[in-house]
């Protein structure tokens, strides 16, 4: 048995590598390996590894990389999108055959068993770009003009649908945004037309993320994906600005958008901290930079009061946090006022104190911390008051939803920043 495992280990390094005969000796040598990482071996610094396992590029590491990512390389130049439609034709073809058409993608009363596609409603769902998969052809593409227009219409057409639900909405508004991102990187783009895109993509999904209640993301959306899709279309955003030789016209007011959606975040203090001192001192920024001041410094009559003077857009982006911040208020006036016997507030001291939409919610935010109610005065006891689970969700009319003031989606997508009124003075 012991003769039959060396005959067979000999055999197998002659079948690696053949067996060389030392120098007037019958000793076999093993044959050299140049493993990455073996000491002795010589590697190209310019070649790849001969032993690695073939790795997928994501745009913007490949070496023709797309200008919404990394420069281009010499001699490198990445084809422009030719699909003059908001999803090619193909595609369309492939998911009705496949029955995989969203609801919001068929025609007018064809939602039977064989739904049909409606060219002007489909929009070209995100897939994963795969290993080894060719880079898709240029008519599979949708130049910026297209991208620009689909997000429009989605801005426009499709996030204020009231027959869907807000997570149904948001779940295919974030999945088609996604594709756009991904096609506006696999084409050589100008900086200042990919920001345009991303900027009107990352505002129409803010918008539609803020809309999406809590009781609604079981099932029909999922609040992570929904949050890491914002996060990566900021990132995507910000390393535009990032090689551009010059500011954008928005490039402050998203800036601030980043500052307000990771309200309280040292990493994003400190990523807009690091801008230049000309872009920190416009307005927008300087309203962003005063919120997330406010918030850290626990100053919450300043922070409530920034709040109603924001912009809607901005107003979505710090929606998550206003939850947080009324809890540490109300918390704070707690421990001021608890006594043995008890201090009282008028409730609508509180209602506006923390601007709420009404005597009612600012009745449950007390009830939930369990606050004593007597008539129309909260009762402030010792030991009362505590914290149990999230808190609970606010309906976010007067700091969020009144803010439009007669304009649509589509206008605060589109529009320039100063382009859409505030609804009062930074206090």
């Amino acid at each position: 048995m012991g003769r039959f495992k060396r005959e067979n280990r000999s055999q197998a390094r002659w079948i690696m590598g053949g067996v060389s005969k030392g120098r007037g000796s019958g000793k076999s040598r093993k044959p050299r390996r140049a493993a990455f990482g073996q000491t002795g071996a010589r590697v190209c610094p310019s070649s790849p590894r001969q032993d690695a396992v073939p790795r997928f590029r994501w745009p913007g590491d490949a070496e023709c990389a797309s200008s919404t990512h990394t420069p281009t390389m010499s001699g490198c130049k990445l084809p422009m999108g030719l699909c003059p439609d908001m999803c090619p034709a193909a595609e369309r073809a492939r998911r009705e055959r496949e029955r995989r058409l969203h609801r919001l993608e068929v025609k007018p009363g064809g939602c039977g068993n064989a739904p049909r596609a409606d060219p002007k409603r489909t929009v070209k769902e995100y897939s994963r770009p795969a290993a080894g998969k060719p880079r898709p052809p240029p008519s599979l593409l949708r130049p910026p003009p297209v991208l620009l227009a689909t997000v429009r219409y989605l801005a426009g057409e499709v996030a204020g649908r009231g027959d869907v639900s807000c997570a149904e909405v948001a779940s295919f508004v974030a999945d088609r945004l996604r594709a756009v991102r991904l096609d506006l990187s696999l084409q050589g783009v100008d900086d200042a037309d990919a920001a345009t895109v991303l900027e009107a993509a990352l505002a129409t999904l803010l918008a539609v993320v803020a809309r999406v209640r809590p009781e609604e993301t079981r099932g029909a959306a999922d609040p992570v994906l929904l949050q890491t899709q914002v996060q990566e279309g900021f990132g995507s955003l910000r390393r535009c600005y990032a090689r551009g030789k010059a500011p954008h016209p928005r490039q402050a007011a998203f800036q601030g958008l980043f500052l307000l959606y990771n309200l309280g975040s040292v990493e994003a203090l400190q990523e807009v901290l690091q801008l230049p001192a000309a872009l920190r001192a416009c307005p927008p920024l300087q309203t962003a930079l005063a919120v997330d001041a406010a918030f850290r410094e626990d100053n919450h009559a300043r922070l409530f009061r920034l709040l109603r003077t924001l912009p809607y857009l901005q107003s979505c982006a710090v929606q998550e946090h206003i939850g947080y911040a009324r809890r540490k208020a109300l918390a704070r006036l707690s421990r001021a006022l608890s006594t043995p016997k008890g201090q009282t507030l008028p409730l609508d001291f509180i209602e506006h104190f923390l601007a709420l939409d009404g005597l009612q919610e600012a009745r449950d935010l007390c009830q939930a911390h369990g606050l004593t109610l007597d008539k129309d005065r909260v009762v402030f006891l010792r030991g009362q008051y505590s914290e149990e689970g999230l808190p609970p969700p606010g309906a976010y009319h007067i700091l969020v939803g009144n803010k439009l003031q007669g304009h649509t989606l589509e206008d605060v997508v589109m529009a320039e920043e100063g382009d859409i009124h505030r609804p009062g003075s930074v206090a």
